[in-house]
């Protein structure tokens, strides 16, 4: 993964361990072919496509707070 992009990425986002679990979801997402590349750059690896992609803004994101997060679980657990 390209350094640069990692630095401007958890400035963006705040929390390493958050931005983590974006990359991570958005690289299962290109790798099984669900979602198209949001950017033309076909030499990135998927993780670097995915941290260009929320650098340059091509994807948002929300960072629940605590209250929001537990009905986030509760309503989850409801559904199973």
């Amino acid at each position: 993964m390209n350094t640069q992009l990692c630095n401007e990425a958890v400035t963006l986002v705040g929390n390493p361990n958050i931005l983590v679990n974006l990359v991570s979801a958005r690289v299962r997402q290109l790798n099984s072919g669900s979602s198209r590349p949001l950017i033309d750059n076909p030499l990135l690896g998927s993780a670097d496509m995915a941290l260009t992609e929320l650098v340059e803004k091509k994807m948002e994101f929300s960072i629940l707070d605590e209250e929001m997060a537990s009905e986030v679980k509760k309503a989850k657990k409801r559904c199973k």
